[in-house]
């Protein structure tokens, strides 16, 4: 709620993995549970929104990991 501007998309509980590669595709794992898509000026920024997240309490796991969503190259 206090970051709610923030948040582009919601994002939700991530399911199991699949590799996907010049060898075929199979179930791998990781430990990403969820994600959120977020509006931050950089990662230092986005990643400051998480510090004493109340969600820390609430679901299994010790950490957020932040990645930016970088621009596609143009061709």
């Amino acid at each position: 709620e206090k970051h709610k501007d923030a948040i582009v998309d919601g994002g939700g509980p991530l399911g199991k993995t699949k590799k996907v590669s010049p060898s075929g595709i199979e179930d791998i794992s990781n430990e990403m549970g969820g994600f959120v898509v977020l509006r931050a000026a950089s990662p230092e920024a986005a990643a400051k929104l998480f510090e004493n997240h109340p969600h820390f309490a609430v679901f299994a796991g010790e950490r957020v990991e932040v990645m930016p969503i970088m621009p596609i190259p143009e061709a």
